[in-house]
């Protein structure tokens, strides 16, 4: 049986900042889906400043994360990564991880 790759993403929680570090491809988003949720409630920042590199799944769950953020009311971003511009532009994302003229 082949040994299990270490998680290369991780998410910790320091104050109202909710910070994920590592790289934030599917394997690592779909790790960090639990426990980023389960760390949620009182935070208002996404430090993404640990953040190595992302994918389309890293960025679907940095989008999910910032909406649900936002049902409490203004989200901070912080950081950015190697590929979240790009990705930000392709998916017409803000620098807030919104929808471009989504209502508030």
């Amino acid at each position: 049986m082949p040994a299990r790759p270490e998680q290369t993403a991780r998410v910790r929680r320091d104050g109202q900042a909710l910070r994920l570090e590592g790289r934030l491809d599917r394997a690592g988003a779909t790790a960090l889906w639990p426990q980023a949720q389960a760390q949620l409630d009182g935070a208002r920042t996404l430090d993404l400043s640990g953040v190595e590199g992302l994918d389309s799944a890293g960025l679907a769950l940095l989008a999910e994360l910032a909406a649900r953020l936002r049902q409490a009311g203004p989200v901070a971003v912080t950081g950015t990564p190697p590929g979240l511009a790009e990705l930000c532009a392709a998916y017409r994302l803000d620098a807030a991880l919104d929808f471009i003229g989504a209502t508030p």
